[in-house]
Parts: structure tokens; sequence; C-alpha cells
């Protein structure tokens, strides 16, 4: 798999949001530690930058092209393609660096835009789609020896298909959220999820090891998602880099 990653170009956005720390050092951004994270790759997928995409065909405006620049992060997965118990892949696209150390009870706006196709719903159902996570230590007094889980968002369904979808707020009063590690339960768990304020107030003393947008393993998907918002952030995902685009 190809990722192209060259010199970070940061810009800005007009718009507002909650001032608060983005990283572990304040103001300061990086975007050039964003690839494919080895360790949490199943199988041969692929997570790419590239541009596009484009349409499909018939489909015009601002649904027929990225929402921001040219390219886009795209992503292909398979179902049954390797010996493993389930068969199907898994690949996260993300940063192990930049927001090492922050706290999750800081994350205030979240979300991305997808390209979802048709093919993918048919495949999966209509919320057949890549999901957004966070590696923490979540640091809970009643589990101390509990340093790992995987905060994960599961997006709505997105309608219509074939072009590109409004922006997905993963920080809605209707998200929903889970822990790989069910250290909530009955709360928070993939069978019984729960929103991301829940889920926020619930890991006041938690802290980032990375972020990631990925996908499996589950169901086969072929698309692309753009526009990654971590609060003050925009990431532009492009065929020659990660931009970091400043909101407000």
């Amino acid at each position: 798999m190809a990722v192209a990653l060259a010199t970070i170009v940061t810009s800005t956005l007009t718009g507002t949001v909650s001032a608060i720390a983005d990283g572990h050092s304040g103001d300061s951004i990086g975007t050039d530690h964003w690839g494919v994270i080895t360790r949490n790759t199943i199988g041969s997928p692929v997570a790419a930058l590239r541009d596009g995409p484009f349409g499909s065909f018939g489909v015009t405006g601002s649904a027929s092209r990225p929402p921001y620049g040219n390219g886009s992060l795209g992503i292909e997965v398979a179902d049954d393609s390797t010996s493993l118990t389930p068969p199907s892949e898994k690949v996260d696209f993300g940063n192990e660096v930049d927001f090492y150390g922050s706290r999750v009870r800081d994350l205030t706006a979240l979300g991305f835009h997808v390209f979802q196709t048709g093919e993918n719903v048919g495949y999966g159902g209509t919320r057949n789609l890549p999901n957004l996570r966070f590696e923490i230590n979540p640091r809970l007094p009643s589990l101390p020896g509990d340093t790992y889980s995987t905060m994960v968002w599961v997006p709505p369904a997105v309608a219509p298909v074939n072009q590109w979808s409004g922006f997905l707020n993963a920080t809605a009063a209707t998200s929903e959220w889970f822990l790989s590690g069910n250290e909530l339960a009955p709360l928070c768990t993939q069978s019984s999820p729960c929103n991301f304020t829940t889920l926020r107030n619930a890991l006041q003393q938690a802290t980032i090891n990375s972020v990631a947008v990925g996908k499996g393993r589950d169901y086969n998907w072929v698309g692309a998602v753009d526009g990654l918002r971590i609060n003050r952030y925009v990431y532009d995902f492009e065929a020659d880099g990660v931009r970091a685009r400043r909101v407000g």
C-alpha cells in the first residue's frame, strides 16, 4: 500500500469552535506524523492519500468533489481475505505522535465527511462506514490496572449515496460510541453504545495514545474520507500530504 506524505501546509478556515488545547503542546500542531498504523493493520487493505473521488457520474455541485482541496483518504478493506477468524481485513490511518498525552475530556468537536456507495450499503447495510478511533489509557479509579482501550465512533447512515456526504458530527446528542474493553459496561459497549458526552464525562482522567480513521473487521468497504475534524483543526487529506486547517 502506498501512502504519500510530504511537506505540510497550514491554512485557515472561517468559523467558530471552543478554544481548547489540541495535542499535548497547546497551539502547536504537527501534520507529518499521519500514516497507516501498521500494528493495527490486518490483511492487505488500502489506506492511501489520493485525488478525488469526483462524481459519481451525474452528481454536480459540492457533493461531487472532496469537501477540502482535491484529495481524500481512500480506504479499501475486504471481508473474506485472510485465514484468521474472522477472515476480514482491518486498517487504521492515523497519528500516534501529536495527540499523545492529550486529555479525552478536552475533546469537543469531532467528525468527518465520507464518500459512501450503494455497493457498500449492499455489502453491510446503511451503517457500513469507517470509524473514528482513539486509542486511550482510560485511567479509571475503579480499574487501576487497565491501561488500554479504544474509543470507537460508529457514524450514522449516509444518504444519498455515490457522492460526498455533509459533515458527520461525532459529538452530536445522537452520536454512538463504545469502548473496546467494555470498561463502562453496561454503558458504552458495542451492543449498547452511548453518546459522546456520556463517554467523555465518564473518562475525566483518560489520556489519548493515538487517533485514527479506520475500517474493519466486518464488511467489505471501498470509499473515502476527508475533512477530519478534531477540535480547532480540520485535517484535509490530499494526495501529497495532510494539511491542518485552523477553524476560527
